[in-house]
Order: C-alpha cells, then structure tokens, then sequence
C-alpha cells in the first residue's frame, strides 16, 4: 500500500480537550460568577459523570428517554449537538440556568483545546512527503479556528465535518467525500482515530486504519509518530 492520503480524526487523535475543572471555571470566569472551591470540584466532578463535556467523558451511564435520542444522532447537526450536550449538562444543578449554554459555548473555543506534543511534527512531515491530510470528525461546531489558532491549519487539505453533511462516522460516506476531495484512492488512503467503531469505518471503502490512545497530553507525547512509520 502508498499512502497518498491520511485523515484525521479531531478529539482524542490530534486535540484534546481540557479537564472538566478547567471547563467550568472558565465558564464561571466567563459568567462573572464563582463558586466556593470545594463545590466547584463537586460540581465538575458531576459534569463529568454525566458526560457533559463534549470530547471529555463519556457519560457513566446511558442517556435515557428524549436525551438517549439526541445522544444517538449529536453529531448529525450543529442543534442536536448542542441539544444533547446541554440536556446531559442540565442533569446537574448549576449556579443559574445560563450556565449551562456557556459551558456548551466555551468548549467551542480554541483555548479550550490543545495539540498533542506530536500533532504540528507529524503533521509537517506529511506535508514535507507530500502526504494529502483531511481530518474527518463528529462533532457539531467549525473547528477550523482551532486549527488556525494553534498553527496547524496549514497542514490540514480539507475538513469533512459531520454536522455539516448531515451524517456521522462510521458513515462511509464521509470518508469517501474526504477522500474524493483530496483526490485521492481510499485504498491509497490511512485514517487514524481514537474510536474503533467510528473511525474503524473507513475500512470499509478500503482504507487503511491505525488507532490511537484517547489520553491526556502528558500521557501521549509521541502516539502519533507510529503515522510515518506506517509511511515508510
């Protein structure tokens, strides 16, 4: 196999999100409000068993009723995404109902994510061989300003974004649209993710598929770099 191409997934592969605490007190600076600390650890303690933190995680248990459908189809559309996150969110008793939206609209920032150690090194040696780059994520928000905030927009050829073309991995249909606007073979292609049953379905257009660990950025420094040795 000559990899022509590789696409990426978003959060978990080449981002991470912060912590659940940084979250919410950045969402309280945002608010002008605070909470007294032992209750601010409580209170993202919760946050995150519900899962209300979209790319942190999961929640402990399954959505049910009205929000296990929006939790199934999130990353169809911008709404369902926000719909589902906030209706995880509002399990959880906040300090006044606003706060759950701005929770919702700070993850959308870029100071609310950070590069793997390896993202910009990998990324740079594909451009340098001449390697296509896409990223494929699910996910209900533009991520392109966090790409461009953190330097490395200029690696990535094309986005194909879920919320955008009404459909979620492992819909094969996203890949072939990432792989038919790189112009490139999905069997010339690789993807790497964090999600064996999301990302895992590019393999079925051909693709090439490597997994990555969804782990804190201290704990990966280098998981990426298995990509260019996939290369060579």
């Amino acid at each position: 196999m000559t990899v022509k191409g590789v696409l990426f997934d978003f959060s978990g592969t080449l981002f991470r999100v912060e912590s659940t605490e940084s979250w919410l007190r950045a969402a309280l600076t945002d608010s002008s409000l605070t909470l007294p600390e032992a209750e601010l650890t409580r209170t993202a303690q919760a946050l995150e068993r519900a899962g209300a933190l979209p790319g942190g995680a999961p929640p402990a248990e399954a959505p049910t009723g009205e929000l296990a459908g929006l939790w199934a189809l999130r990353d169809r559309s911008a709404e369902e995404h926000r719909a589902a996150f906030t209706g995880l969110s509002r399990q959880v008793a906040l300090p006044t109902p606003s706060l759950h939206d701005a929770l919702y609209d700070r993850h959308m920032t870029p100071s609310a994510w950070s590069p793997y150690p390896d993202a910009a090194k990998v990324l740079a040696a594909l451009r340098r061989r001449g390697v296509a780059v896409g990223v494929v994520s699910n996910i209900g928000w533009d991520l392109r300003p966090v790409f461009r905030a953190h330097g490395l927009d200029a690696y990535v050829d094309v986005y194909v974004l879920s919320y955008e073309h009404g459909a979620q991995k492992p819909d094969p249909r996203l890949f072939a649209l990432a792989c038919a606007e790189l112009g490139v073979d999905a069997r010339d292609t690789l993807m790497v993710g964090d999600d064996r049953r999301a990302d895992g379905g590019a393999a079925a257009l051909g693709c090439r598929v490597h997994f990555v660990n969804h782990l804190p950025i201290a704990g990966r420094p280098d998981g990426l770099r298995p990509v260019l040795e996939l290369l060579d």
